[in-house]
């Protein structure tokens, strides 16, 4: 099994903390002209916050964190909206042409495609809305739009390595389902974790597949992986419907608890589950956070013109022998009155 092995990249935005800092406190409009200045606004802001798909509890947090900073910041809409499924790249693009239109102070989101998105990304600046990325950014990325993300690369290099310490020696046949490609965040996961393979010899990967996001899709997948390959020893499954549709294929199979999994995010049913030793470890990263930096930095460089920087937003591994630590509770559990950002 997994040694208990956590990191939290919460340290390093030391230096965006001082834009969050006014937010949490109340906003000072810093405008003697009257008229709210140039680069600055003053008086009510709406936002629009767009995740890559609505419904899943990763991006409940999301909301909530974003919630959380509009709430502290005072004065401040957060219009919430998002097309049903991360697949839906068209209908993301049309949603954040909308907002433009309705000229919005600021727009917030997360691409569900980094080359189809970019375009939308730069229509918003060319109107003078202003953008913040959180979670996955586009291709290219405008210097002037910060994202707010996980380090996707370093965690998921972390699960291959996770998923060799709990197989052991010998040599394993090991499976990966990714999720979205196109994505930002797939892209460096499904990176990340090939050149985290590659440093041991001993675990041949032997299936890779996408769930499109989709926990049936993750289901069948899996269930074709395991038929074609009877030794499968290992999955690392690379978002929550691929976590969740990866489990149900193997306890389908009579083989939960034999095939190590090691995932992605910490939806409810993942946590069950890693705590039924269905799932061995979690790469648990921090949306309450993303939602909560890419809102407060926005409200900050409307409101007194701070440049916005983007940030690591942190990432914790999740094992049995630690999930009920002081520091993973707080990053599972997350509030409003008690965040798990840096203030």
């Amino acid at each position: 099994m997994a040694i208990s092995k956590a990191r939290s990249g919460l340290a390093v935005l030391a230096a965006a903390a001082a834009m969050t800092v006014a937010a949490c406190g109340g906003v000072e409009v810093r405008d003697e002209s009257g008229d709210g200045g140039e680069g600055t606004t003053d008086g009510p802001l709406e936002l629009a916050v767009v995740p890559k798909a609505v419904g899943h509890e990763f991006w409940n947090t999301v909301r909530a964190g974003a919630e959380c900073a509009a709430e502290r910041a005072g004065d401040v809409t957060v219009e919430w909206d998002g097309v049903a499924a991360e697949t839906e790249v068209e209908g993301q693009v049309n949603l954040i042409q909308n907002f433009v239109t309705r000229d919005v102070d600021g727009i917030v989101y997360a691409a569900t495609d980094s080359a189809a998105l970019a375009p939308a990304t730069q229509g918003a600046l060319d109107a003078g809305i202003p953008v913040a990325m959180i979670d996955s950014g586009t291709d290219p990325q405008p210097e002037e739009v910060p994202l707010y993300a996980t380090d996707n690369r370093a965690g998921a290099v972390e699960a291959a390595d996770l998923l060799a310490e709990a197989l052991g020696e010998g040599d394993h046949d090991v499976a990966l389902i990714e999720f979205q490609p196109g994505s930002q965040t797939n892209t460096e996961r499904v990176e990340g974790f090939t050149e985290g393979l590659s440093q041991y010899e001993n675990l041949n990967l032997v299936g890779q597949q996408p769930s499109h996001s989709d926990v049936n899709e993750a289901r069948r997948v899996t269930e074709d992986i395991l038929t074609a390959n009877p030794d499968l020893a290992g999955i690392f499954a690379a978002n929550e419907p691929s976590v969740l549709g990866a489990v149900q294929a193997v306890e389908a199979a009579g083989r939960a608890g034999e095939v190590v999994i090691i995932g992605w995010d910490a939806a409810p049913d993942e946590i069950a589950a890693l705590r039924e030793g269905q799932i061995s470890a979690l790469v648990v990263q921090n949306p309450f956070n993303m939602g909560y930096l890419g809102v407060a930095n926005m409200v900050e460089h409307l409101r007194e013109g701070t440049p916005m920087a983007s940030a690591d937003t942190g990432v914790t591994f999740v094992t049995p022998e630690n999930i009920d630590s002081e520091e993973v509770r707080a990053v599972l559990e997350p509030s409003c009155d008690n965040p798990p950002v840096d203030q």
